[in-house]
């Protein structure tokens, strides 16, 4: 019995180590799995730190191109806002000549309705031919200061409209 107890055990070992080998076969393989992921994941890695680096360059040259269209930008800013001023002023100036003016159309009106009338034609005014009925010719009407006055506050206010436009 103790060939057949001493063959039994060896049995038993032969298949433990059978087993051993079984698993050290799968273990292998899916350790080189493991490394064969390890390259992949190795240049993935490689490849995101490049992105990164790209990312960051391109972050950097956005952040001076911002500085810069800021600067730009402030300085059309204060242009625009020194123009608009500018305009303001010829505006209101354009105000006050036009205010003179209409006072002087106003003072030229009560001058024409003053004038010393003559005491006597020189000749009598030529007698109207007969013809067919056309209308006369009529001198045009003086106009009227505030309807100057208020166009010219019109136009001023389109003027400032529109530079308000440009200027944003």
């Amino acid at each position: 019995m103790s060939y057949g107890f001493g063959l039994i055990i060896e049995g038993l070992v032969a298949i433990l180590l059978m087993v051993t080998i079984g698993y050290c076969t799968a273990l292998n393989n899916r350790l080189k799995r493991l490394k064969a992921d390890e390259r992949v994941l190795k240049a993935t890695i490689a490849e995101l730190i490049t992105a990164t680096e790209m990312a960051e360059r391109a972050v950097a040259g956005l952040r001076t191109t911002a500085r810069e269209c800021e600067g730009t930008l402030g300085e059309r800013m204060m242009a625009a806002e020194q123009c608009c001023a500018e305009l303001n002023r010829q505006v209101k100036a354009g105000d006050v000549v036009i205010e003179r003016l209409a006072r002087v159309v106003v003072a030229s009106r009560k001058l024409d309705d003053v004038q010393p009338v003559a005491a006597a034609p020189a000749a009598p005014p030529p007698a109207p031919a007969p013809a067919a009925p056309k209308a006369a010719p009529t001198a045009p009407a003086p106009a009227d200061p505030k309807a100057v006055a208020a166009a010219a506050r019109s136009l001023a206010d389109r003027l400032r409209e529109r530079m308000g436009a440009l200027a944003a």
